[in-house]
């Protein structure tokens, strides 16, 4: 478990504050985590973002009238915290009953408290339910691998000696599979979501990853220490050109995270997948 996670209301029972309260928020160092994987601040190899979507965002307009909406928060992926999700949930529902006289009012006070608590700017969105709809669900990029016959027995933690390249071949490609689950590692509950890789560089057995995935299964980590990892262990086998890693996963507790981390720029799309 991470150390300050011990002391969020995450795995705790909390009372439902229903009145603007940004103390809620719970923020946790990302530090700790990068140095298990041999990171600071100053060494990532990489950019990107984690896109939270909520689904349940509502509040009140001056007369009394309840508005329902989504949220879209854009959290750099080199801020110094994550916010602890039950924290962000339950700051959230502390808007249910609180005034705001547009939804423009309302981003301000989002962008406000979250950038406070990431502790770098955070991009926030307010969508209406028509403009979601319109959207629509889209389907992973490239090549599914789940179909593949692996043989698998261990899924206790992470095994990149299982991923195995080409050093002969050279390719760009798009792959994704929808069997990466892990669990919270406060509550030990399941995290599900879809994983994409694109790259170019040295070819990548498509059986290989299927099974180093799956070894994440009784993991416990946080989605965004998920995916760095998977982007380390495999920016260190196929020394690509570049690589982007990112994992749409299933929301829980209305809320939905999206880690994105890649080797260049990036101008990612937050586009629901079917599950989510």
């Amino acid at each position: 478990m991470h150390p300050a996670a011990e002391d969020s209301p995450l795995g705790k029972s909390s009372e439902y504050i229903a009145t603007y309260t940004p103390s809620l928020l719970f923020p946790i160092p990302r530090a700790a985590k990068w140095a298990e994987l041999g990171l600071s601040a100053e060494t990532l190899p990489y950019q990107g973002v984690d896109f939270w979507n909520c689904f349940e965002l509502s509040w009140l307009l001056p007369s009394g009238k309840p508005v329902v909406a989504m949220g879209e928060f854009a959290i750099p992926a080199d801020s110094p915290n994550i916010i602890e999700s039950k924290s962000f949930k339950l700051y959230l529902n502390s808007l249910n009953q609180s005034v705001f006289n547009s939804a423009d009012e309302l981003v301000a006070v989002l962008v406000q408290d979250l950038s406070a608590a990431a502790g770098k700017s955070v991009g926030v969105r307010v969508r209406s339910l028509a403009e979601v709809t319109a959207d629509g669900v889209q389907a992973a990029p490239g090549i599914c691998i789940d179909e593949l016959d692996v043989a698998i027995s261990n899924y206790a933690q992470p095994q990149p000696e299982l991923l195995r390249c080409d050093a002969a071949r050279v390719v760009e490609e798009s792959l994704h599979s929808h069997l990466l689950k892990s669990n919270c590692p406060v509550t030990g509950q399941p995290d599900w979501g879809t994983l994409v890789v694109q790259y170019r560089g040295l070819a990548l057995d498509h059986a290989s990853l299927l099974a180093y995935l799956v070894s994440f299964r009784q993991h416990a980590d946080f989605h965004e220490q998920c995916v760095e990892r998977i982007f380390l262990d495999l920016q260190r086998l196929l020394k690509p050109e570049y690589l982007t890693v990112y994992a749409r996963y299933v929301r829980r507790g209305g809320l939905d995270i999206n880690p994105y981390r890649s080797s260049g720029p990036i101008s990612p799309d937050n586009q629901r997948l079917v599950r989510q």
